[in-house]
């Protein structure tokens, strides 16, 4: 009877359980619903006033760029279209600039750069050869029947003959129109009837910059016949300006460094700005397993006035023996780098070993141990050379004459200006 009684208990308790379960369901649901609504209506709205305009929540009106009607896609493809519009804007900025790519200013400058072939005679200890050398030059004018090219002296010393290689593969014999040993400086021609019509139509002539105004860090060029193998572009930036160095020749110099490799056969060629512009002439590099990314060029701002000098020389032309003149010395040729005893350099040219009385020189002051480094402009540095400018000025002419004098000390330069006397 007791057991009977506890089921029927144990039964109804389940189901007021279950039944209090849903009532608190219920009301729960109720509250939470309530609450969103709420929040709904006043919180977001307050919360979202606060915030800038979503592009989710993007609602156009009539003055907006895009209509009601428009999709979404196509207001996504109007803000790339605004990106693409500031790219462009800033290109501009750079392109008014003058700033091209390394292989804007490759492909544009290339044709105003050539490669120097040498055959010459060499001395290896004593040792006298015939051998080929290789450098480059830089297109830097035409006249009626010449193109004129720049190079380094270094390069056409001691030639024999030489050979220009355009950039268009062909070749064309070259002579030295005129140097400056001094500054390592050299201008070739070549005649207009060796080349062809596609040649002259493939080069172009060197626009010159201002080195002045170049900065330290500033993108540069090089552009040259490294190593013989034809031209070749390396790039890289000012290091230094105003670098005073002893060049190979023994001459000192302020050259602009720059980290642009130049290696051997790149003298000659040209160093360029990020413009496309001549700012010097690849001259020397300091060699060694130590020494890396320290190559050096002459300014353009102190090589131009040179080679418009030696660009605008006239071609000597031998006059008849009756009408060629006499400068009256006995003389041998200092083509080496050798030093006084005080430890000076001897400069290279025509070491007067005796004086004529009455001969030019003699009239003009020279004496002994002075050394005749140019005649009007142009460096000598051989007997052959200075008899064969004896040989096309007429006697009775006046010429500038520039010779160093050993002051005891050091040599000193003077440039006088000489009546050349007759044989």
């Amino acid at each position: 009877m007791s057991s009977e009684n506890k089921k029927p208990n144990k039964f109804l308790s389940f189901l007021w359980i279950v039944f209090l379960g849903i009532v608190f369901g219920v009301c729960a649901g109720v509250a939470y619903t309530g609450i969103a609504l709420v929040s709904n209506k006043l919180v977001i709205p307050a919360v979202v006033g606060e915030l800038p305009a979503q592009t989710t929540n993007f609602t156009p009106g009539p003055s907006d760029p895009i209509k009601p009607n428009d999709k979404e896609s196509d207001f996504h493809a109007q803000i790339e279209e605004k990106k693409e519009e500031v790219i462009e804007e800033v290109e501009d900025i750079v392109m008014a600039n003058g700033e091209y790519t390394v292989a804007e200013v490759a492909e544009n400058c290339m044709p105003a750069i050539v490669s120097i072939n040498v055959v010459g005679d060499y001395d290896y200890n004593g040792y006298k050869y015939e051998g080929e050398s290789a450098g480059s030059g830089i297109i830097v004018g035409q006249s009626d029947n010449e193109l004129l090219i720049a190079t380094n002296y270094h390069v056409v010393e001691n030639n024999k003959t030489i050979s220009i290689n355009f950039c268009d593969g062909n070749d064309a014999p070259a002579t030295v129109k005129g140097k400056k040993v001094s500054m390592d400086l050299a201008v070739v021609a070549v005649d207009l009837s060796e080349l062809s019509d596609s040649t002259l139509s493939s080069i172009k002539i060197a626009i010159i910059g201002n080195s002045d105004e170049t900065k330290v860090g500033e993108g540069v060029v090089a552009i040259g016949n490294a190593l013989g193998y034809g031209q070749s572009v390396t790039a890289g930036v000012v290091s230094a300006l105003d670098r005073e160095i002893i060049t190979e020749s023994g001459e000192p110099g302020n050259f602009i460094q720059t980290d642009a490799a130049i290696n051997p056969g790149n003298s000659g060629g040209a160093l360029l700005n990020m413009r496309g512009e001549l700012i010097g002439i690849n001259s020397d590099k300091l060699f060694g397993s130590a020494v890396e990314g320290m190559g050096y060029a002459i300014p353009i701002n102190e090589a131009e006035p040179i080679i418009r000098e030696l660009m605008n020389k006239q071609q000597l032309v031998e006059l008849p023996e009756d009408q060629q003149s006499y400068f009256g010395i006995s003389a041998v040729e200092i083509n080496d780098m050798l030093y006084t005893n005080e430890g000076a350099l001897i400069p290279k040219g025509v070491y007067i070993s005796e004086v004529v009385p009455g001969g030019t020189a003699d009239m003009a002051g020279l004496t002994r141990g002075d050394i005749i480094t140019e005649f009007e402009g142009d460096s000598i540095v051989s007997m052959a050379e200075f008899k064969k400018y004896l040989a096309s000025y007429a006697k009775g002419s006046k010429v500038h004459i520039t010779y160093e004098r050993y002051n005891g000390t050091e040599y000193e330069e003077f440039t006088i200006e000489v009546t050349l006397q007759g044989k």
